[in-house]
């Protein structure tokens, strides 16, 4: 016996929502006048009492107790949609899917005259890292589709209108019907006179050539913020192409590149940099002058500082991109760099420098080593 869960590859728990989505799926498949293959009739179906049966609330109550026997034993008919042959297939899925079996789940037809939204485009732009940093006014330059100022969009010359196209009636759409040994298969497909449009110009702008739009390079001002990032983008409202019959213009979408520093590294708002200093400044501090995204500034190396740790100036940072007012901050990373050169008055100076540190550390374990007698 047939398990009409294993037939449509759905849970004995299936939703309706699952079980008709599964269906839609499979049909597509095993349809006979897609698939060619000798089983493709039987499977079709196979398919249509599955889905019949799961769809009814008392035909699934019962063939989830008694199975298929039970089904007939209570008197519904197991023989599914398409025991008899196929018929009109476009009867079949309208009253499956509210819809013809081009639509395939009841879409119905665009009108080809309504407004349609024009497309969104895309710039990619690439800023300095410091630009990025305080933001700028940039002028762009795009190309993008305007309606034609000819012809208003129509694509008609001055003085002619666009005629409806007899073939379609203006639907931009016809019926086209295929006879086989197994019905009649009905779909819906584009106007072969008119290309979809449901209407025909005879007498052409000059200007876009009948399509009511044409290309146009336009410059745009754009303020980018401060604080933007690689990889940020932005959003210009209907800067994208023109619209037809009226439709909005899409969006352009602009994609920004941040060139990178060989002085800063950047980590969200708070910006790294790396100073060098040398062992006498590590020992005794000292105050040095760096550079920041606002210029010079002068900071302090505490005494005793190790090789790693960092000094932090605060709000000469990043921007906030958001609240430009809040920064982050400018993290200095220390290095302590060891002289390689060096002469011999500073050769004796390090030496003495040892001399002095070795009796420290002496002098330290000598009384590390009473304390230990005398505990």
């Amino acid at each position: 016996m047939s398990d009409y869960y294993e037939i449509l590859g759905v849970d004995r728990n299936a939703t309706k929502d699952e079980i008709k989505s599964a269906f839609r799926k499979m049909a597509r498949q095993w349809h006979p006048d897609i698939n060619k293959a000798p089983e493709a009739e039987a499977k079709f179906k196979e398919l249509g009492k599955a889905y019949e049966t799961l769809m009814d609330d008392d035909k699934r109550a019962t063939y989830d107790r008694f199975g298929e026997d039970g089904l007939n034993n209570a008197g519904f008919n197991t023989q599914g949609p398409f025991a008899n042959g196929f018929g009109d297939l476009e009867e079949v899925f309208n009253s499956f899917f509210g819809g013809g079996f081009g639509g395939f789940g009841g879409s119905r037809r665009r009108d080809p005259n309504a407004p349609q939204r024009g497309d969104d485009l895309r710039l990619d732009i690439e800023l300095d890292f410091e630009e990025a940093v305080f933001g700028l006014s940039k002028e762009i330059k795009i190309d993008h589709l305007e309606t034609c100022p000819t012809c208003n969009g129509t694509g008609a010359k001055s003085g002619a209108k666009p005629q409806t196209c007899k073939t379609c009636g203006g639907s931009g759409s016809v019926q086209q019907t295929t006879r086989t040994v197994l019905g009649h298969f009905t779909q819906i497909v584009t106007c072969p006179h008119c290309h979809g449009k449901g209407t025909i110009i005879s007498d052409p702008c000059p200007t876009c050539h009948g399509e009511g739009l044409k290309d146009v390079e336009k410059k745009i001002e754009v303020k980018i913020p401060a604080g933007v990032d690689n990889g940020s983008k932005m959003r210009l409202s209907r800067e994208g192409d023109a619209g037809k019959n009226g439709g909005v213009a899409g969006d352009l979408y602009i994609v920004i590149h941040v060139k990178p520093s060989s002085y800063y590294q950047r980590d969200g708002i708070n910006v790294f940099t790396k100073l060098e200093i040398n062992p006498a400044q590590a020992v005794l501090g000292d105050s040095l002058v760096i550079k920041t995204l606002d210029g010079e500034k002068e900071i302090s190396i505490p005494a005793g500082i190790q090789h790693g740790e960092v000094v932090k100036v605060k709000n000469l940072g990043i921007p906030n991109i958001s609240k430009p007012s809040l920064r982050g901050d400018h993290v200095v990373v220390v290095s302590l760099k060891t002289p390689t050169h060096i002469s011999n008055e500073e050769k004796a100076l390090y030496q003495k420098l040892y001399e002095i540190a070795l009796n420290k550390e002496n002098h330290k374990s000598v009384k590390e080593k009473i304390k230990g007698v005398f505990k």
